[in-house]
């Protein structure tokens, strides 16, 4: 058994705005399902004592980017550049498939977008501004891998460090942003700054609508879902109730280290946590909630558990035995799973019982090859 924090949201079930309308994720499921290389990632099935049922769905094949962020920030930029270009005249309507064919080149090479990330965001930016024609300057603060660095710039994206954590490159890319006319595709979002997070949470919903799909029917009771701005989790909490209604239970897996999400549910309001926020889940190392996804998880989520770094390297390896690549950040639901189930009052509290079908979202695969090589070495 290890360590733990568990926090039930008091406000679960409560009525709040619409966050993610329909017709967005129409339009954003049309676009990525378009794309060559689509198609659905696996759902493993999991043999965990306690539960009927445990799936896992794996994102570490996304695109071949790594992760599910494939989904959202890529199809953001997409979404700009299409906006942008019908902003100037130069095109209306223009679609993934034209502006992937160079067809707006000597426009969208004018184009510059920009972000900040742990990792996975930066990849899936960068990636969609060099598949889109567009050019790309990714922020990372110094904790940043040097693994996750050269990724990232294999995209052929700029990557600019500074120092700090990762809300101080949200800022920095802001500020450079403000200074030179680029456009941000952040997946974060904060008063004044919707719209980009907003389609890359749409995009987001397609791995959720994925995974329920895939288990054929049968309805899960409860779903774990890691969490660092909580975006993810918010875009699966929307595509939950529009299949499946408000029968499934919402947990958030937090680091302890930065539970920005577990302290505001406990708060009854938005927290920020401050400082280094040094884990080893570093696509989780954020200290600041989306407003976005805060605006969705302050009703929706059911409740949320913080997990120890400790345990991050056994999940792993656990899961690298039977086949399945998961990176750091990827195995913080499993983990919360276990850690629930490890303790009785835990797992009374979230309603886990013999009867239970849990959904658990591996968010990444081995963003940083060494790192997964270091933590999965027998």
């Amino acid at each position: 058994m290890h360590p733990f924090r568990l926090v039930l949201n008091r406000h679960h079930g409560t009525p709040g705005i619409i966050v993610l309308p329909e017709g967005g994720y129409r339009r954003a499921r049309r676009e990525i399902t378009s794309w060559p290389g689509y198609a659905p990632t696996p759902l493993h099935a999991l043999d965990i004592p306690g539960v009927a049922s445990v799936h896992f769905k794996d994102e570490s094949g996304r695109f071949g980017v790594g992760s599910f962020k494939a989904l959202g920030g890529a199809y953001a930029v997409c979404k700009l550049l299409g906006a942008e270009l019908a902003r100037r005249g130069t095109a209306n309507n223009a679609s993934g498939a034209a502006l992937e064919s160079g067809q707006y080149a000597h426009a969208t090479g004018q184009i510059t977008v920009t972000c900040a990330t742990d990792g996975n965001h930066g990849r899936s930016v960068a990636w969609g501004a060099q598949r889109f024609g567009a050019s790309c300057v990714i922020f990372v603060h110094e904790n940043v891998s040097q693994g996750r660095r050269d990724a990232i710039a294999r995209f052929g994206a700029e990557i600019r460090v500074v120092p700090g954590n990762y809300d101080d490159s949200v800022r920095a890319a802001q500020n450079a942003a403000d200074e030179h006319a680029w456009f941000v595709i952040s997946d974060t979002s904060y008063p004044g700054y919707t719209e980009p997070p907003r389609d890359v949470m749409q995009g987001y919903r397609l791995m959720a609508e994925e995974a329920i799909t895939q288990m054929a029917g049968v309805v899960p009771t409860h779903v774990f879902v890691p969490c660092g701005v909580g975006g993810v989790a918010a875009a699966v909490a929307v595509q939950l109730r529009a299949m499946c209604g408000t029968a499934p239970r919402l947990i958030l897996a937090e680091p302890e280290e930065a539970a920005c999400l577990t302290n505001s549910l406990e708060a009854g309001e938005l927290r920020v946590v401050t400082g280094a926020l040094d884990t080893l889940m570093a696509g989780l190392a954020c200290g600041e909630p989306s407003l976005l996804a805060w605006q969705e998880l302050e009703r929706s989520a059911f409740a949320a558990l913080t997990v120890p770094d400790a345990v991050v390297g056994p999940a792993m390896r656990a899961l690298k035995a039977q086949g399945i690549e998961a990176g750091e950040s990827g195995v913080a639901g499993l983990i919360a799973l276990e850690g629930a189930l490890a303790e009785p009052m835990a797992g009374a509290l979230l309603g886990l019982t013999p009867e239970s079908r849990v959904l658990i979202f591996g968010t990444e695969g081995a963003t940083d090859r060494a790192l997964y090589d270091e933590l999965t070495a027998d």
